[in-house]
């Protein structure tokens, strides 16, 4: 019989729920030739890696989802749902603007370059857009960390084949003035989500983590090498050797032996024959 839950039962776990705020967007793996158009536009790539997450107001922990088929078994009459790819969708990250207008120039030229708009005059008639590679665009090391209050947990997602396709209008008005803020809008071609720790580098638990991985190979190590001397001790015999008796630590030591009892034992009895 299920014994009915106490108030006391679930209180540990709803006073230790995780909160929208606390999070960090890391932009990083431009490609050269956007790094290289970014810095002639005044946007230099300190401030993309260093500055221009830490000025993300509102963003998004990805989704995902299972494309799948329905196949009919029309003999048997049933029906099953079988995944054949899973969809990654676009994701939306909201920003400050600073005073420099870093932060807008540099989402405004990151789009510029995708389409090749600095190479021609946009004010002629017959100007055209021309797309630049896929490769040459698409950042691969942009990371959303999500941590608790006290940085003692966090998720982390590794967002690949990303870069920004649009910005959203946005209002400026005399009135009420506010802090300018910018909706810039995503496409991801995939994430990897937790399997990597590159927020514990920040935190300071990298060494940590790598003198305890050190520690545990050396101890591997000497137990292996142990092991493979154990083995053979027991099972080599050397090759020069007339009398048969392993050369290996252990059983040296015990022809030493016998050999320096052999010659004790010549002594005595050459030292009787002298003395009689």
């Amino acid at each position: 019989m299920v014994r009915p839950r106490r108030i006391s039962d679930f209180k540990p776990t709803f006073t230790n729920l995780a909160q929208t705020s606390h999070y960090q967007v890391i932009f990083g793996g431009l490609p050269l030739g956007v790094r290289q158009h970014l810095s002639v536009r005044g946007v230099n790539y300190r401030f993309i890696t260093e500055t221009s997450g830490l000025l993300c107001s509102n963003a998004v922990i990805p989704g995902s989802t299972l494309a799948d088929a329905k196949i009919i078994g029309h003999f048997q009459g049933v029906t099953e749902n079988m995944t054949h790819s899973r969809i990654f969708p676009d994701i939306t990250f909201e920003f400050y603007v600073d005073k420099d207008y870093k932060l807008l120039k540099f989402f405004e030229h990151y789009i510029e370059f995708v389409a090749n708009g600095s190479r021609y005059d946009m004010s002629k008639k017959d100007y055209f857009f021309q797309m630049e590679y896929p490769d040459d665009y698409k950042m691969e090391k942009t990371r959303l960390i999500k941590f608790d209050r006290d940085y003692d947990a966090e998720m982390e997602y590794n967002f690949f084949g990303m870069y920004p396709f649009q910005m959203a209008n946005t209002p400026v008005k005399y009135e009420n003035s506010e802090v300018l803020k910018i909706s810039v809008n995503f496409h991801v071609d995939r994430y990897a989500a937790g399997s990597f720790s590159s927020y514990d580098v920040y935190r300071g638990r990298y060494n940590d983590l790598k003198e305890n991985f050190l520690a545990a190979k050396a101890k591997q190590d000497e137990i292996t090498s142990f092991n493979k001397n154990n083995n053979k001790s027991r099972y080599t015999v050397s090759k020069n050797s007339s009398d048969g008796i392993p050369t290996d630590a252990s059983t040296a030591s015990l022809k030493n032996n016998i050999i320096s009892s052999s010659d004790n034992s010549e002594s005595v009895t050459k030292n009787d024959d002298e003395t009689s």
